[in-house]
């Protein structure tokens, strides 16, 4: 009895400490007066006003962040941990990167365990909205994809789409029957990349029979061993949503922290995680997170936002470093030609942004480029045709529905508040100790401002008798929000490891060099190489709202003839501090400028593949090392490249 009574007290003890982090957590995320969508209508609430500066919601205290011996941070107090998985390799983050390293992990036959805290895995193709494939023309041509990445898109384009009740040829159709886009060669329902994930996930699966993965579970940090050179286990904690019609809001400014808290709300029942070794096996750690969470948490060191030539070498770096500069994000959203009577419009018209409609509208710009007509803004990434009508020439049909990821639309690229925190931020708001994302809640709510506000202005210029638009939203958004904005925004830029001295580097980062034709000091990679990717230069560049020098790379972008298909050297997923930890995906060493070319879909694939292959390798038995950084020193990289060919990976053009 006396146990028992020590016990229960601990345990009364525990929650009221969690309850007091949690409400600090709300205070941190609180929830401003935001104008939302409903399901039927937009929220009355209304939002700061239009126009005037934003004063900070919070003055965040100096909490004091708890250290171990080894120097890493310390999540104290833990909670009790319901669920204990045994992994040889985890994945943290179920991005694009993440399920192609998840794959590629199995398929070496290790078991592996992917968490992920949205509601969808697939990243960029589903709960970021951008479902149209963005791949170099070069590579298409060339036929020098590689075959897992040709079999994820047979598998996309097999699976069902739902459309809409009011869909003419019916609410039920192939993604071959409907897709026609000129951004790429297939488009599609956010949905069906979140149901294609899935399915690769569970084809791989038989390969590696006791992996498991899970959405809706947030990484909450790390243990490590006494060098702090070592993961031992990661934390994580499942949502469970108490409502089985539950639908996310499309407001991630309100649902954050509701996203990443240990306690029960009002909405979620809780469930801790903890991710660790079988007993006695080695594991490998994965960082597939768009934004680099647990390279944050940890205290790895990384790079964040623009660099100098200084700093980088590269000629067209800018004049100085901006931590806050990352590239642009954007919430994606949904239109349709479809008469809806004006309902749309009326939910749009209805939202108060925090700044004046014109300082939005301004910016707003279709560049050249008709809205319907032949190659035109709405075919650009049309995720549903009803006629396949060919993109380049023909006119959309009654029914079809494209997806705005717009440039001069629905990117949000202010950063006068920046999205992703940075390390002086994290340690001031105390998510070394409560992990909450490392994300500005006030960004992400301006973000979402302007993608209504441009989706507005769409409707009210570009809607008209032969092409009424709809906006569509609750149960018929294809983003599967309340909002109709996507469940995340599109991150094209988070942190950015440093790696460890290569290729005539102390700290190594694919450099503008590396990518171009035309500039000397190209590096030959192959000798490392894990990974093959190519794309253009492309940087949707950052700003400030008074238009000051913000320290972006604006000579950066080039062109795909002007870019030369880049190995992915094995230097690039090893982090410094940390032996067992590999990034999966845009968290790799690159810097700031040739980021804008390895973060579109194949390359974070690419990345997360190789992440994958060399995880799952060095867990087998019969590796002759153990950790990332041992393989070039042991003179096994030859190894470890025969297996990324057996895999199918392309390391060479």
């Amino acid at each position: 009895m006396k146990g028992d009574r020590g016990q229960i007290q601990q345990h009364i003890r525990w929650r009221k400490r969690w309850r007091n982090l949690s409400g600090l957590a709300a205070v941190m995320f609180g929830v401003g007066a935001i104008a939302g969508l409903s399901a039927s209508r937009w929220s009355p609430t209304p939002s700061p006003g239009a126009g005037g500066e934003i004063a900070p919601a919070l003055k965040r205290p100096q909490i004091p962040q708890p250290m171990v011996f080894n120097g890493r941070p310390q999540v104290a107090p833990l909670p009790k941990f319901e669920d204990v998985w045994e992994c040889q390799v985890v994945v943290v983050g179920g991005s694009l990167g993440g399920v192609a390293a998840a794959a590629h992990a199995m398929a070496t036959g290790a078991t592996t365990c992917l968490i992920e805290v949205a509601p969808w895995l697939g990243g960029q193709i589903s709960a970021q909205g951008v479902s149209a494939l963005d791949e170099s023309l070069r590579m298409r041509q060339a036929n020098n994809l590689s075959p897992s990445w040709q079999r994820f898109r047979q598998i996309i384009k097999q699976q069902v789409a739902e459309l809409p009740s009011w869909s003419p040829s019916g609410t039920s159709r192939s993604v071959a029957d409907i897709n026609s886009c000129w951004v790429g060669t297939l488009c599609f329902p956010p949905q069906v990349g979140a149901k294609a994930a899935e399915q690769f996930l569970a084809d791989t699966n038989p390969s590696a029979p006791a992996s498991r993965w899970a959405t809706m579970t947030a990484f909450k940090g790390a243990e490590f061993d006494a060098t702090g050179r070592r993961i031992t286990a990661v934390y994580g904690v499942r949502r469970i949503p108490k409502d089985p019609g539950y639908r996310p809001k499309g407001r991630l400014s309100e649902e954050l922290a509701h996203w990443y808290s240990w306690s029960p709300t009002a909405e979620f029942d809780r469930i801790p995680v903890k991710l660790q070794a079988p007993p006695g096996q080695r594991m490998i750690v994965i960082d597939a997170t768009d934004t680099g969470e647990l390279v944050a948490w940890a205290k790895v060191p990384y790079r964040l936002g623009s660099e100098s030539q200084a700093t980088t070498g590269e000629p067209n770096a800018a004049a100085f470093d901006n931590p806050d500069c990352t590239q642009a994000f954007t919430y994606p959203f949904a239109i349709a030609i479809q008469n809806d009577q004006g309902d749309s419009l009326a939910a749009l018209s209805r939202l108060q942004p925090t700044y004046a409609l014109h300082e939005y509208e301004s910016i707003f710009d279709l560049e050249g480029f008709p809205f319907f007509a032949g190659k035109s803004v709405f075919n650009y990434r049309r995720i549903v045709s009803q006629t396949r009508g060919n993109p380049y020439t023909s006119a959309p049909a009654s029914g079809d529905i494209s997806m705005m990821n717009w440039n001069r639309g629905n990117d949000w690229n202010w950063v006068d508040t920046p999205l992703v925190l940075n390390a002086a931020a994290l340690e001031a708001s105390g998510q070394h100790q409560n992990w909450m994302g490392g994300l500005s809640q006030s960004a992400l709510k301006f973000g979402e401002e302007n993608a209504l506000t441009f989706a507005r202005w769409l409707l009210e210029t570009q809607s008209g008798p032969d092409y009424p638009l709809a906006y569509l939203y609750g149960n018929d958004s294809p983003m599967g929000t309340l909002s109709g904005l996507s469940m995340v925004p599109y991150f094209r830029e988070g942190r950015r490891i440093v790696g460890r001295a290569a290729y005539g580097q102390d700290e190594f980062m694919i450099r503008e060099n590396d990518l171009r034709y035309d500039f000397p000091g190209q590096r030959n990679f192959s000798p490392t190489a894990v990974g093959l990717t190519h794309y253009a230069i492309d940087i949707h560049g950052c700003r400030y709202r008074n238009w000051q020098p913000s320290g972006e790379a604006v000579s950066a972008p080039a062109q795909e003839p002007r870019v030369k298909p880049v190995q992915i050297p094995l230097e690039s997923l090893i982090p410094q501090g940390i032996d067992n930890l590999l990034m999966g995906g845009k968290a790799m060493a690159t810097t700031h400028i040739a980021n804008a070319s390895t973060r579109i879909h194949y390359g974070e694939w690419q990345a997360g593949a190789a992440a994958g292959v060399t995880a799952g390798w060095l867990v087998s038995p019969n590796t002759p090392v153990s950790d990332p950084a041992e393989v070039i020193p042991s003179g096994s990289m030859g190894m470890l490249q025969e297996t990324m060919r057996l895999q199918g990976l392309k390391t060479s053009w």
